[in-house]
């Protein structure tokens, strides 16, 4: 087994084509043509309950349809020879009551709204409700929530979770300090604030085991408007406190990432080396630069999305350093089945 390829992953991305949350047939096709023997793949980010949804068109899996319908997309695969993780997504108050059950207000860390730039076709400024604060005895439904999702996610066949920590959703609402406004033991100081995200992992790593779980965490971006004072020592906490459960590897924006046409001088080498698993990082990686991280020992995987969207065969061409298609960006939101889904090429068809 190659292990160039093993430290090819290819990340967790919305593409819309789940309709009416339920996964699709041609949902196989998409993630098999992506799958090589021995290779990581990360689900699109899936929905726990029907109040984490905010866009249109986005897979669950807290009803047993949702999971019967995970079950061949999963066997197909692992019949390729991969290795497949589902993410765990609750977007908290980056929703509209639309999608809300009962046509209620999104629910949060925090009652404070926000209009962010718009970022996807389907996305305006105005697409999003004012949240409601969480009290705090109805946190320990949300993690139940993530717990049931995991135990559903292994019960489609799935190989383990990973929770979304990331991008402004529900996760990063109670870790950033502008966003979290609590004055209960889930807001105020930095321990507080990652309370609620080391009970879930705690909780799921409990139901499925910590082998299966992995997580997701971009503390340098300020995606919807999700920005902490000091991401430094919020990365560097959370990496030393997830060492306590065991879990195989945490997966981490690059700080480059900070929010989209912008760079930043930061560095994950501080969470590098307080983490003991694997260590993944993602953000606008080609293979140049991934070879290179790996060859500095700055990660033991990378990431890459948009490549293996226009690429399914991606692993392969980087083995022979082949050529690699275009991705067209109009298409990666819109909810064809095919277009800009499962109609790239792959390398022997495009010589």
């Amino acid at each position: 087994m190659d292990n160039f390829i093993n430290r090819v992953v290819m990340a967790p991305m919305t593409r819309n084509r789940a309709f009416d949350s339920i996964p699709q047939p041609h949902g196989i096709l998409y993630y098999t043509q992506r799958t090589s023997p021995g290779g990581f793949l990360l689900s699109e980010a899936t929905v726990i309950s029907d109040t984490a949804q905010g866009y249109p068109h986005t897979p669950g899996i807290w009803t047993k349809q949702q999971v019967e319908a995970w079950k061949p997309i999963v066997d197909s695969v692992h019949s390729k020879g991969g290795v497949f993780f589902c993410q765990l997504w609750h977007v908290g108050r980056v929703s509209n009551k639309a999608f809300q059950p009962n046509g209620q207000d999104p629910i949060s860390s925090t009652d404070k709204g926000f209009t962010p730039a718009v970022r996807a076709s389907f996305v305006q400024e105005d697409w999003f409700s004012p949240p409601r604060r969480l009290r705090t005895d109805e946190i320990p439904k949300i993690v139940d929530d993530f717990r049931l999702a995991a135990r559903n996610a292994v019960e489609a066949g799935f190989d383990g979770i990973e929770l979304h920590g990331a991008h402004g959703y529900l996760i990063e609402q109670f870790l950033k300090d502008q966003v979290n406004d609590r004055t209960d033991k889930y807001g105020g100081s930095l321990e507080n604030r990652c309370r609620f995200v080391l009970e879930l992992v705690e909780a799921v790593a409990s139901e499925i085991g910590a082998d299966k779980v992995g997580i997701k965490l971009a503390p340098f971006s300020d995606f919807m408007e999700a920005a902490d004072s000091n991401p430094a020592a919020l990365g560097t906490y959370l990496a030393e406190a997830l060492n306590k459960f065991g879990i195989p590897y945490l997966h981490v924006v690059e700080p480059r990432i900070k929010t989209t046409g912008e760079d930043s001088n930061e560095s994950l080498e501080p969470m590098r080396k307080a983490f003991k698993g694997t260590f993944m990082v993602g953000g606008g990686y080609d293979k140049e630069g991934g070879n290179k991280a790996i060859a500095e020992g700055r990660a033991d995987l990378v990431a890459y999305g948009r490549p293996f969207v226009s690429n399914p065969d991606l692993p392969n061409r980087f083995e022979i350093d082949a050529p690699l298609n275009d991705f067209d960006r109009s298409t990666f939101y819109t909810h064809d089945p095919v277009v800009g889904y499962t109609d790239y090429p792959f390398l022997e068809a495009s010589s």
